[in-house]
């Protein structure tokens, strides 16, 4: 469909966008500015005003059905974008939670999400609102009626695309992955023009596959077969499901990549560029800049998605990440240079360390689930491991947040392992593409989650906050305060600086989504979506029996201080 004429009226322009963390009265990114820290100036709310905060309105989604809820809303000029589960968005007045308009995206059958119904948020861009839908299709509405302006195709669902990431705009263009890495899809970074969706380049991350530009081949990704056996590239996975970031300082757009296909690394091994690793890609010319790879050949399903948020240290721009594999990185984010690695979570047992001259781990190859086709087997099932941490992640896709004020990253962390085996495996379209097994299972008795402050130079836990079910929402820092939510359905805050919980408000169901603030009339409010699901239950095993007893649910929640 392509786009029709339409008249800008207070539309969000690139200069408003490359301001967003630093303009408290909106909220015009996934990560409250596009370099994602997720961290407000605003101090109206504080550790003494705290206790008169209260909600003024809650909004429900309805609908028959609900499963998780994960997404980040959107504040620009008194209205509130926020998306829901099944490719649902809806327009909010933001002083009183009125329902402006909705659009439910018509769903065809045979849709393959791998890991719940779920969407993290949408982008905006002159005056449209833009997201991405589970039968991989991207659609822009007005913002002021909620009509469909334009919409245009990612891939096919059938062959297991789909998309559920928030989009990323920054120098006037509109970047999105794709989802399906349990498909045997092939990840990419595609840029188009917002306001008609009309593509401009889009850039592979598997190597051996072709970028284009304008219509034209701009260069293989990588070398072919360098890194991958035979034709295992050709479905590759590294799908570019969580999403980008991007900083203006470096003008370069950071992209996570996803595990590679299929879970089983003995039929591809090598490397597997750039599976598992974080891109850093010129926006003007769609090229990878620099990569760096978290887990080579990854036989865990540890991804490499999760978020590269950039920062100032000594100096230096840099970013930093908190990985599924259970390592925390800090990177140059102009040149990919490994600064520091550290263990963030308790039980890391696939690698000893990360060496800090070469950047690789050092693995400890009894740790590897083994070759179902090894001599002594039965050809059917590898031999067994125990691994930490479980597939799931030492931090999944629940995005942490910095604060320049005390230096620390707020990192919601889970304590977990598995038994992984190998299994044999053959690429079939739209079918699941796997080959392995497992079952994750709790470490400890007390708790799963638990939100931790994290010092990124010495790899210091500051302080932590334990909590009983896995954290899965991400994080907010404004002030001097840190917000989270928890699936058993709190809205928490806690000084950033000792971790003392000092508010908490029960929302009805799990908050598996990361809280906003930002000003409006003087006064300060806060917001979080509330709806229990993802992941966790789908894919959890133990654990997953352990929270069975959690409502879904699917409803925003906006608090302010009560005069």
């Amino acid at each position: 469909m392509a786009a029709t004429a339409h008249v800008s009226a207070q539309g969000v322009t690139d200069a408003m966008i490359a301001d967003d963390a630093k303009t408290p009265d909106n909220v015009l990114s996934w990560g409250i500015g596009t370099q994602g820290q997720r961290h407000s100036p605003l101090t109206g709310i504080n550790e003494k005003t705290i206790s008169k905060l209260v909600p003024v309105w809650s909004m429900s989604f309805g609908g028959e059905k609900q499963r998780g809820q994960q997404s980040q809303p959107l504040v620009n000029n008194g209205k509130m974008f926020v998306t829901a589960s099944y490719s649902r968005i809806y327009a909010v007045d933001t002083k009183t939670g009125k329902k402006l308009w909705k659009y439910e995206h018509r769903l065809p059958e045979g849709i393959m999400p791998c890991c719940d119904v779920i969407n993290r948020g949408a982008a905006l861009y002159d005056n449209l609102v833009i997201f991405g839908t589970l039968d991989a299709q991207l659609v822009a509405l007005d913002q002021e009626t909620g009509k469909v302006v334009w919409r245009e195709k990612i891939d096919d669902y059938s062959a297991g695309y789909s998309y559920t990431a928030a989009p990323l705009i920054a120098e006037g263009l509109l970047m999105t992955g794709v989802s399906g890495g349990e498909f045997g899809v092939v990840g990419r970074v595609e840029a188009r023009d917002p306001k008609t969706g009309k593509m401009v380049w889009t850039r592979p991350v598997v190597e051996g596959h072709m970028g284009y530009k304008d219509g034209k081949e701009n260069g293989i990704t990588g070398t072919t077969n360098a890194t991958w056996p035979g034709e295992t590239w050709k479905t590759g996975g590294a799908a570019t499901w969580l999403g980008g970031s991007y900083d203006p300082k470096t003008k370069l757009a950071y992209f996570g990549t996803g595990n590679p296909g299929p879970w089983n690394s003995h039929v591809r091994k090598g490397d597997n560029l750039y599976s598992a690793s974080t891109v850093a890609i010129d926006v003007k010319t769609g090229q990878i800049k620099w990569h760096y790879q978290t887990t080579p050949n990854d036989g865990w399903d540890y991804d490499g998605v999760n978020e590269f948020i950039t920062f100032d240290m000594d100096g230096k721009r840099v970013g930093a990440k908190a990985d599924r594999n259970g390592f925390f990185y800090v990177m140059d984010a102009e040149n990919g240079k490994l600064l520091n690695a550290f263990p963030f979570v308790k039980k890391v047992t696939w690698a000893t360390g990360i060496d800090l001259k070469t950047g690789r781990p050092n693995f400890d190859p009894a740790n590897r689930p083994g070759d179902p086709t090894a001599a002594g087997g039965d050809g059917a099932k590898g031999k067994s491991v125990f691994s930490a941490p479980g597939f799931l992640g030492g931090k999944n896709q629940m995005p942490m947040a910095y604060s320049p004020k005390t230096g620390l990253f707020y990192v919601p962390t889970n304590e977990w392992g598995m038994e992984i085996w190998n299994e044999p495996i053959t690429y079939k379209k739209g079918a699941a593409y796997l080959g392995a097994g497992f079952t994750i299972k709790p470490l400890f008795d007390d708790h799963i989650g638990s939100l931790r402050a994290i010092n990124p130079k010495t790899g210091k836990v500051e302080w932590e906050v334990k909590n009983e079910a896995p954290l899965w929402g991400g994080v907010l820092t404004a002030g001097d305060l840190v917000f989270w939510g928890t699936p058993e359905g709190y809205l928490k805050a806690a000084d950033a600086k000792t971790g003392k919980v000092v508010w908490q408000f029960q929302t009805g169901s799990g908050v598996v989504a990361p809280p906003i603030t930002w000003t409006e009339g003087g006064e300060q409010y806060v917001s979080v979506v509330s709806g229990w699901g993802g992941a966790v239950p789908l894919w959890g095993g133990e654990v997953a029996k352990k929270v069975n007893f959690l409502e879904q649910g699917g409803s925003v929640w906006t608090f302010k201080l009560m005069k």
